[in-house]
């Protein structure tokens, strides 16, 4: 019996079980447990002992391997089938392909050792090397990929079968010239063996040049959603923009008209014409109520938008106490694009929880800043990952040399927007 190779071989599997499990917990962000590294190798030792019954030439244990840590991350960690299957295949086709690449330089490097008792020590060595070769591509992986579970799990088909192509190669390079756990040296196949270690730094290279055009597109994908996204809320601002325009025209003219309409009233009372009178003053009265707004901030978009964002939330008590600096150097489309994202996430928000509604929204000034305080009542559970509408008012803040500060406690959340008065 060859102890120093169960040794090894104890080794390889139980090193191998624990980089899977630390490899696709990292990868999909999900945290692990003692018992799925305990569960996880204690199957690839059972695995391996059926393989060596059956007389298997690596085949099934590597399938048997994938079907157990699909299983692990899929029930264990929690992960969506397409992930599963992934981050299984993925961290087999590592392991493998570092396997590859050290029993390529052992068979070039190793063969003039062979009968001395030094072989041993640079066995173990290569082991070791073979562990930080497999860890190093693991974290190139796991950079390149940036795995965030969501966003890019609809395009996981584009992913999982390019990498399986990837592991059917090193598969058949490993079973065309080099045994499991056992590498062989020749000194007449140095050629051939240092041939096949480019062919799998090539096919590392292949590996993480595919996982970046991965990431690419599928940022491309989400820039495209948020890019739709930005461009209807631009088109409903626009609208915001140009009734406040048709607004403020109104009121001039109304305004400009106002003598005339005080001088038909002099004439009515003075002629005793007091119904007359009293009617004329009601169609004033419905006229002004038509031109006022019901949220007065000193600007007549963001009065526009508080009327017709809040105005629709019948159900939600507001309460606006916000007067805007005057002259204010923030865009009207700016203004827009925060209290319209900041409006649509507290209504949201006050929507998804039962009892009491009610948004306040308020601001003052202090020294060179002005602090924009928007609170609103919300479900007493985690909140869901910032999106789009966030990412909005982050820009905008920034934009004006400002910054986003939230604050969640109870059911209620709060969201402060700073922006420098200097520059404003």
């Amino acid at each position: 019996m060859d102890y120093f190779g169960l040794i090894v071989d104890g080794i390889s599997i139980t090193g191998q079980g624990v980089a899977h499990i630390f490899f696709v917990s990292r990868l999909t962000g999900k945290g692990r447990r003692l018992w799925h590294f305990a569960a996880y190798c204690l199957a690839l030792y059972g695995i391996q002992w059926l393989a060596l019954r059956l007389g298997d030439n690596g085949i099934f244990s590597i399938a048997a391997g994938i079907l157990g840590l699909y299983a692990i991350s899929r029930f264990g960690l929690g992960n969506q089938r397409p992930v599963s299957w992934l981050a299984a295949v993925l961290a087999f086709y590592v392991s493998q392909l570092s396997f590859g690449i050290l029993n390529s330089v052992e068979a070039v490097s190793l063969p003039s050792f062979v009968g001395s008792p030094m072989l041993y020590i640079l066995l173990l060595a290569a082991q070791a090397l073979y562990f930080v070769l497999c860890i190093g591509c693991y974290r190139a992986v796991r950079k390149l990929l940036a795995w965030t579970e969501g966003n890019q799990t609809p395009y996981i088909g584009l992913l999982l079968f390019p990498s399986l192509f990837f592991f059917a190669a090193e598969l058949y390079i490993l079973q065309s010239a080099y045994s499991f756990f056992d590498p062989g040296f020749s000194l007449e196949e140095v050629g051939k063996h240092s041939t096949l270690l480019l062919l799998q730094v090539m096919g590392l290279a292949a590996l993480l040049c595919t996982l970046y055009a991965y990431r690419q597109l599928c940022q491309g994908f989400q820039a495209k959603a948020e890019l739709q996204s930005l461009t209807q809320a631009a088109q409903a601002q626009k609208v915001y923009i140009a009734e406040a325009k048709a607004r403020y025209e109104q009121t001039r003219s109304f305004r400009h008209d106002i003598r005339n309409h005080l001088s038909v009233l002099d004439g009515l009372l003075k002629n005793k014409k007091l119904e007359e009178g009293r009617e004329y003053l009601e169609k004033l009265k419905t006229v002004s109520e038509a031109l006022s707004f019901p949220y007065q901030t000193g600007n007549p978009v963001v009065d526009i938008l508080l009327g017709e964002k809040l105005g629709l939330a019948k159900e939600i008590e507001a309460e606006v106490s916000l007067v805007l600096p005057s002259p204010c150097g923030i865009d009207d489309f700016d203004l827009c694009v925060l209290f319209a994202n900041v409006l649509d996430n507290a209504i949201t928000a006050c929507r998804a929880q039962d009892g009491a509604k009610s948004i306040r929204i308020s601001g003052k000034r202090q020294g060179d800043f002005y602090m924009l305080t928007f609170e609103n009542t919300c479900a007493d559970k985690p909140m869901p990952p910032a999106g789009t509408g966030f990412s909005n008012i982050r820009a905008v803040a920034e934009k004006y040399h400002g910054a986003v500060l939230t604050e969640k406690a109870g059911g209620r959340f709060s969201l402060n927007v700073l922006l420098n008065a200097s520059v404003m």
